[in-house]
């Protein structure tokens, strides 16, 4: 009996040190939780703010909240962009839980019209020196631009009504950007009168004189001026108070994944309308010559993406009809040649519609009048080839039908006295004749009804001449 309990208490002792052990080594394999790191990510915004860019803000901030990182820091510099990325980047930062900086860097950097407006609804705005920001208000989406002389001519009833609703207009889309950005400022505790003048004037401010305004926190050399200046700084996030601890964080860079880089390149404007060309041009070939499937392919993907990209584009779809109509125009021309009127007309609309498209003020949200030019020249090489072929071809004498055939001279292919088989051109056809035909007889074609050729023995007198 002692010999037993000799054994369980061993064993006893080797549960209690096995279970220590399992334990210890499970803590040792655990992570660590996320906010014992001290981590702050670093994002890149460059150039004009549009779909990519809200959707790199999008899932920056959602990988933040994941890691419960300390910060997130937004290095801009922008001279604008659209007015829906803007909204929904500043929807995303005012829901975040981790505090976001908007900090305008390098020097020489600027954050105008929707940067400013990111700047206000960020946590902690900061400027690196020699930077900018402002000119803040609303541009023109679409049409032309208004003449500028136009509040000196006297309008007419029409032109007075026209005139008086664009001033409407106008009036409803600055004052609705007015409301906006006051109320980011109060949000934030920020200059609104400046936040106003800025939309209303399109007044700019540099680094030195947004922090004398009141419009930004702090003015930093770098990141790591930044962090050491942040540093106690007190932000309210959600409702709750917090006090900044960036003394010895560590900061993580996180860069644009091929997603966002893909979404950027679709969504450019130049790029877009390239990919809208090949894709119709892709789908007319594959019409025109069934089978080839791979110009069908190309094309139904290139017009998808850029279907896709004008869906987050501002276009103007008077100029999408244009380019669309110039097409089919000069498609008629190589069906039905009209001596150029039909494809000169197609070349018109086609270069008015692509000028229209992105009718735009908006910096960085326009089709390049060079790669315009390029693609009409080419386009108009193209159809002028065609052109020219079809009034060649109509200049040139017949070579094949019932012209052709009528006074040609054919050889017998078998015996016949009334219906057999002649051989033309080297082609075989049914033929009748009034009198009997011997193999290899030569004969000439002196009429044609349907598919059947009359035929008669060949006299010299009756040959035509080649």
């Amino acid at each position: 009996m002692c010999a037993e309990r000799k054994v369980e208490q061993v064993f006893f002792r080797l549960k209690i040190k096995l279970s220590i052990i399992l334990l210890l080594f499970s803590f040792g394999l655990c992570p660590l939780p996320a906010h014992a790191v001290n981590t702050a990510l670093w994002l890149d915004m460059e150039g004009a703010i549009g779909p990519a860019g809200h959707d790199y803000i999008k899932r920056s901030l959602a990988k933040a909240a994941a890691q419960n990182a300390h910060l997130v820091i937004i290095r801009l510099n922008t001279p604008g962009g659209l007015d829906t990325s803007m909204r929904e980047i500043i929807q995303e930062i005012i829901a975040s839980p981790v505090p976001v900086v908007s900090y305008v860097a390098p020097s020489g950097a600027r954050a105008a019209s929707a940067g400013t407006y990111i700047l206000y609804a960020s946590h902690i705005a900061a400027m690196a020196p020699a930077t900018t920001l402002g000119a803040a208000t609303p541009v023109k989406i679409g049409g032309f631009p208004s003449d500028p002389d136009s509040s000196d001519k006297k309008p007419e009833n029409n032109q007075h009504e026209q005139a008086g609703a664009e001033d409407a207009m106008t009036k409803k889309i600055m004052n609705d950007a007015v409301a906006y950005i006051r109320g980011l400022a109060q949000m934030r505790g920020r200059n609104a009168e400046w936040a106003e003048k800025a939309v209303r004037e399109a007044a700019s401010l540099t680094a030195n004189e947004a922090l004398a305004e009141g419009v930004i926190d702090l003015i930093a050399v770098d990141i790591p001026d930044l962090l050491s200046k942040m540093d106690g700084h007190t932000l309210t996030i959600q409702g709750q108070e917090i006090t900044l601890s960036t003394q010895g964080i560590h900061l993580q860079h996180l860069e644009q994944d091929w997603r966002t880089r893909l979404l950027a390149i679709i969504t450019d404007p130049n790029i877009a309308y390239i990919l809208l060309l090949i894709g119709l041009y892709g789908l007319i070939l594959e019409f025109a010559h069934p089978g080839t499937i791979i110009s069908g392919v190309v094309g139904a993907v290139c017009l998808l993406l850029a279907l896709f990209a004008f869906q987050v584009l501002p276009i103007n779809y008077a100029g999408l009809a244009l380019i669309l109509l110039g097409i089919v125009f000069m498609l008629a021309e190589m069906l039905v040649p009209s001596f150029g009127a039909l494809g000169i007309g197609g070349m018109i609309a086609f270069i008015m519609g692509s000028i229209m498209l992105l009718e735009t003020d908006i910096p960085g949200y326009g089709i390049s009048l060079a790669l315009i030019a390029t693609v009409a020249l080419m386009t108009a090489g193209f159809f002028l080839l065609v052109v020219g072929m079809a009034m060649k071809a109509r200049k040139r004498p017949v070579v094949s039908g019932r012209e052709e055939l009528i006074g040609a001279i054919g050889e017998v292919v078998d015996d016949f006295e009334h219906e057999g088989w002649v051989r033309v051109h080297g082609e075989l056809w049914r033929a009748k004749t009034s009198m009997p035909l011997r193999h290899g007889q030569k004969v000439n074609v002196i009429a044609m009804e349907g598919l059947t050729l009359e035929v008669e023995p060949y006299h010299q007198h009756n040959s035509r001449e080649d």
